[in-house]
């Protein structure tokens, strides 16, 4: 299953039946500090991460402690996002986001009468979702996706002005409508209802216009949902451009950025001016994680120029990938050794074709993370045409 299907599914698979809650007078409503928390987010979002515990430090207080553990691990999750086939982190997310979903149960079970509380259960259990559906554990995800529905059902139920908690139900909504053939069979082995694609946007939409803490979030995903399902590649290009120029720090949105230009529009030389704009900033040290940020834009350089027809052009960024071998993203060296391979193929130069396919399959990382292996060995099979 890809990890586009495995999130459609656990979006959908929390769309359970609205929990029964009686009339509720709300108390404690909104979100405690809600101007530091948002302003936390977006050092998160920005990917600006050794500046984070000084500004957790003034957020908790006023926020109650358990935010500012939601906000941690939210940072935690940014981070593998940027090398998502990196699990040298999963450990330390899984336990720490256990540990962050106890203590705001416990907070709920203090205060059941706070709507924040609820909302950041919820927060705290998406998050995790995310990251078993980026791992494949989908059943689990789906499990976490029933209690995220609960939890943003009762935030509302006790603060109906709370803007932020329609996001996750608007998406949930949607993605119940919308969700390939997996998620259709666990929804009718489970009984749960079908969504509503319009009243999802409209819900998503009103969390973004309305909320105070998701509207990049709300974005981030929203350019999803308009890439894979509504089929509007240029509004997620937007939505995706609004947030590089929010967050200039953070390489995420720019690689994402070069890769709809690519894959989607088939812009090659608009893709190639990403890259080369993304690649002269992390040599000079303006975006987070630099070194990685490096290699994944001379990777991207090198395929928009042998997109162009520009082979000779590419074989330096393709070379120096390799002589860096960079731990960070995974697989960069191969990937480097690949698309060399498939470099010589077009100029004619077999021998050095073959060497680099067969590079490409000993620097292939473990467990072919990147799919690599059958490529590289169709390579060696038969010269590319």
């Amino acid at each position: 299953m890809t990890r586009r299907a495995a999130i459609a599914l656990v979006l959908a698979a929390a769309l359970t039946s609205p929990i029964s809650t009686p009339r509720l007078d709300a108390r404690a409503s909104g979100l405690t500090g809600a101007a530091q928390v948002s302003s936390t987010y977006d050092v998160i979002m920005d990917a600006r991460f050794t500046e984070l515990p000084a500004h957790l430090a003034e957020t908790c207080p006023p926020a109650p402690p358990e935010v500012c553990a939601l906000l941690s691990i939210v940072a935690t999750w940014w981070q593998i996002q940027l090398d998502p086939h990196n699990r040298s982190r999963d450990d330390a997310f899984q336990k720490q986001a256990d540990n962050v979903i106890a203590d705001i149960e416990r907070w709920t079970r203090r205060e059941p009468m706070r709507a924040e509380a609820w909302f950041y259960l919820g927060g705290s259990i998406g998050a995790r979702a995310q990251w078993r559906a980026l791992r494949g554990e989908t059943l689990a995800a789906a499990r976490d996706g029933k209690r995220i529905k609960e939890a943003l059902e009762r935030a509302l139920a006790l603060d109906p002005a709370l803007q932020d908690a329609y996001f996750g139900i608007g998406l949930y909504h949607y993605y119940a409508a919308v969700a390939p053939a997996a998620a259709r069979m666990l929804r009718w082995l489970l009984l749960l209802p079908g969504g509503d694609r319009d009243e999802g946007l409209a819900e998503m939409q009103r969390a973004r216009n309305g909320g105070q803490l998701l509207r990049s979030e709300a974005d981030y995903q929203l350019h999803l949902v308009y890439l894979w399902y509504e089929k509007q590649a240029p509004r997620a290009l937007e939505l995706l451009t609004a947030l590089a120029e929010r967050y200039p720090h953070n390489p995420h949105f720019p690689q994402q950025i070069a890769e709809i230009e690519d894959r989607y529009l088939e812009r090659h030389t608009a893709s190639l001016h990403t890259w080369e704009a993304l690649l002269e900033r992390a040599r000079s040290r303006e975006i987070a994680e630099s070194d990685m940020a490096q290699a994944r834009a001379r990777l991207g350089v090198a395929l928009e120029l042998y997109h162009l027809g520009q082979f000779e052009a590419a074989i330096p960024h393709l070379r120096s990938v390799i002589d860096a071998r960079p731990r960070a993203p995974v697989g960069a060296e191969a990937v480097a050794q690949l698309q060399l391979g498939y470099v010589y193929d077009r100029l004619s130069r077999r021998n050095l074709a073959v060497a680099a396919y067969r590079a490409a399959l000993s620097a292939n990382p473990p467990g072919d993370p990147l799919k690599l292996e059958s490529k590289a060995r169709a390579g060696l099979r038969a010269p590319l045409r």
